[in-house]
């Protein structure tokens, strides 16, 4: 599977400082398959057009793609209708779309969001901000010493003044899967909706949200071998009809008039401006050669490095790896005795390492557990034992200067 798959991703031939690259910086953007770079070429030398509104051949044909590729995500998801795919430009603004949008209309002073400690600042500060605005409030799930979501408390964090539970699927420094169907299903039974932060998951798990009954859900394209720029949020059709535009302009309209403007049919309702067209169309492919290769295979490989992994890093004398869920990603966050994580990444740079150091926009999570920050690694289906063994190595090379 892998030496075949590394062919399409040209990028991982390269060399840093003289070695072969080891790309082990997955969670924060993974590289492009050749194919998703085509087709951006493509699509800007022979279908660029703005989408829509035009009535000649290639507007025409630039919709028809933008479309199509909204069609892909939502069979990628297992969504129940295309109009519930919303094209965003990732996961942050989804979540500032649900997060302004929802808290105007569904929440009133003093009502409530259920969030966690291990959220990524992208599910904190947007509900801070609301916070601030509209006097809502923020009650926050602990984390285990193991890294897993203390579903007890969780249980009774619910109140009357409860109206959303807005949650990580994995977390993007600890690798912890979160039990999102049960969470799901325990927040229905308080009659409260669900938003799930899938950034870190769907490249690795398979989400099907008609199976799950979230609520509303969203990924980046960038962390699924696709673009920059553009992501999806996925709602459900209730929810997005009742749910207010979160910017205006462009196509969310349906008439303007100084006296009075109406908007637009879903999903158009919340895509103000001009779609990033060649950017859907980039990510209809990346989902699509994802799609090819299947999850279940994607999944079992990785699993399978993150095993070789742990136990390679678990030999090295004073290294202490953060997250020991049971269910668990590949990603491994570490330190080894006093060196500083900066430091450490630093130095495997120069051996063309890259590893991701510091806290991952995910400061409360590196607080709980007394730490400053981490060196992370993480793995993506392109990844192969060798360079697990090169990491290894670089860590040994390292811990020896020191």
């Amino acid at each position: 599977m892998n030496s075949i798959i590394r062919e399409d991703f040209p990028i991982l031939q390269r060399t840093v400082y003289g070695h072969p690259l080891v790309y082990l910086d997955n969670a924060a953007t993974t590289q492009k398959p050749r194919c998703v770079v085509e087709k951006i070429t493509e699509e800007y030398l022979n279908v660029n057009a703005n989408i829509h509104r035009g009535v000649h051949f290639l507007s025409r044909q630039a919709t028809e793609a933008h479309e199509e590729a909204r069609r892909t995500a939502q069979k990628f998801i297992n969504a129940a209708k295309p109009e519930e795919i919303i094209f965003t430009r990732g996961t942050t603004e989804s979540i500032n779309l649900i997060a302004s949008s929802f808290a105007y209309e569904c929440m009133a002073p003093g009502d409530e969001v259920i969030i966690s400690v291990m959220e990524h600042h992208s599910n904190i500060v947007p509900w801070q901000i609301q916070a601030a605005r509209n006097n809502i409030s923020i009650q926050v799930i602990p984390v285990t010493e193991a890294g897993e979501l203390d579903m007890e408390t969780f249980k009774k964090l619910f109140s009357k003044k409860t109206k959303l539970v807005s949650l990580t699927h994995i977390s993007n420094v600890l690798g912890t899967i979160n039990p999102v169907k049960e969470i799901i299903r325990i927040s229905h039974e308080h009659q409260v909706p669900v938003f799930i932060d899938g950034a870190q998951a769907v490249a690795h798990v398979e989400v099907d949200v008609q199976a799950l009954d979230v609520d509303f859900y969203t990924f980046s394209g960038h962390k699924i071998y696709g673009p920059a720029g553009i992501g999806v949020l996925y709602g459900k059709e209730k929810w997005l009809d009742k749910l207010p535009p979160y910017q205006g302009g462009g196509e969310m309209i349906a008439s303007v008039s100084f006296e009075k403007t109406t908007f637009n049919d879903l999903p158009f309702k919340f895509e103000a401006g001009t779609p990033d067209y060649i950017g859907s169309t980039a990510l209809a492919t990346a989902l699509d050669y994802v799609r090819k290769i299947g999850l279940p295979e994607i999944a079992r490989y990785e699993h399978e490095l993150l095993c070789y992994a742990t136990g390679k890093l678990n030999n090295i004398e004073g290294l202490r790896i953060f997250g020991h869920a049971t269910e668990k990603s590949g990603v491994l966050s570490f330190l080894v005795g006093n060196i500083h994580p900066f430091d450490m990444g630093m130095l495997l740079d120069r051996l063309g390492i890259a590893v991701r150091t510091g806290h991952h926009c995910a400061e409360p999570l590196i607080r709980r557990f007394d730490i400053t920050g981490t060196v992370r690694a993480s793995i993506a289906f392109y990844n192969t034992k060798e360079e697990i063994d090169a990491l290894i190595s670089g860590i040994e090379k390292v811990k020896n200067m020191f």
